[in-house]
């Protein structure tokens, strides 16, 4: 019996030493790891910014069979927010400013640890290099479990480095898998839309179109307006040289309206035109290649763009129906004029296709 009070006392006398052992350690936290990502680097701010992506690469959440994830309405850039439950227990996450093309700030909180996220991304010759930073502080039991397993630079660390090798293998596949295929001769009908036009650097016109459908879209729904059709964008100049570009945001209603003056969302109609068509299946990085695809094929029909605007986007499937940007479609409209029956220098039923097509790691 008295054996017994002594091995208690000296496991008593232990769980003392111990608790005052992790009281003692320091309950603030810095760890940062970096890795070079095998795609470019606008892809790769926005796959990151899009907190609907952050269960497909973050490790603890891709490990976690039981995590249930909850987005708020605004998923993209600042405010947007996202909560989770699972086996590990719960938390969230919260984007408090971007920078576009260079940083994201975030606020994390964990099983009652707190953090302070910072993320940047740095072009390289092979790609992208992003930087992952967390500075916090620990709960007494997230305390226990570093004392045991190496401390918050090794636990937080290996977390972070397995993320990031999700990450490159995820975006490797999703970001380089695409496809053009020029489909030839089109001939667009007229169509009534609603639209925004305004002036926007190229890089951030996936960003801008995004925000712009949404707010036109809830416009249609506040005022019983029928949508007919998907959501594209008017490119009415593109310079490349300055890397800006006059665009339309639209989407399609089944019939005119007419809206008070003053509004920035306009009622416009779309005269029936002919283009030439191409498809586009995968990320909207590869919108310039398959413009140039485009243009050949024009050049090589001795076809003539017609300039009334440089062309159309029309988003056929889309980041708010797929999460996966490999199996994004996209149509591209580049106006031409209509000419006589001359033959063209390559017959305008052949298809012209490109694709790149790795295979996932």
């Amino acid at each position: 019996m008295r054996i017994l009070k002594y091995i208690f006392l000296l496991l008593l006398l232990s769980l003392v030493a111990l608790s005052i052992f992790v009281a003692t350690q320091k309950g603030e936290f810095t760890v940062e790891r970096s890795r070079v990502i095998n795609s470019p680097k606008s892809a790769v701010f926005n796959y990151v910014n899009e907190t609907k992506n952050w269960e497909d690469w973050n490790s603890w959440a891709v490990e976690d069979s039981l995590i249930e994830v909850t987005h708020s309405k605004n998923t993209i850039g600042k405010g947007s927010l996202c909560t989770w439950e699972g086996k590990e227990g719960s938390g969230d996450l919260k984007t408090l400013y971007i920078k576009e093309n260079d940083s994201v700030f975030q606020k994390m909180n964990f099983n009652g640890n707190s953090s302070e996220v910072f993320i940047s991304f740095k072009d390289t010759l092979k790609g992208t290099k992003i930087t992952w930073k967390a500075t916090g502080k620990m709960s007494f039991m997230f305390k226990i479990m570093n004392t045991f397993n190496g401390g918050a630079e090794k636990v937080i660390g290996l977390m972070f480095e397995k993320s990031l090798t999700i990450l490159d293998r995820k975006l490797d596949y999703e970001i380089n898998t695409y496809s053009i295929k020029v489909n030839g001769l089109s001939n667009k009908l007229e169509n009534f839309y609603l639209e925004q036009t305004f002036t926007s650097e190229i890089s951030k016109i996936p960003k801008n179109t995004e925000l712009v459908i949404s707010k036109i879209t809830n416009f249609c729904k506040q005022n019983n307006i029928t949508i007919n059709g998907k959501p594209f964008v008017i490119y009415n100049t593109y310079d490349t040289a300055n890397e800006l570009a006059r665009i339309s945001i639209c989407i399609p209603i089944k019939e005119e309206i007419f809206i008070v003056e003053g509004s920035d969302i306009m009622s416009k109609k779309l005269k029936a035109f002919q283009a030439v068509k191409t498809t586009m299946t995968g990320d909207y990085v590869h919108s310039k290649a398959a413009l140039d695809k485009t243009k050949e094929f024009i050049k090589a029909n001795n076809l003539t763009k017609d300039f009334a605007f440089s062309h159309i986007e029309v988003f056929v499937i889309g980041k708010k129906e797929e999460k996966s940007p490999s199996k994004w479609i996209t149509e591209i409209y580049i106006p031409v004029k209509p000419r006589g029956v001359e033959k063209p220098s390559v017959p305008l039923s052949e298809k012209s296709e490109v694709s790149s097509l790795p295979s996932e790691k």
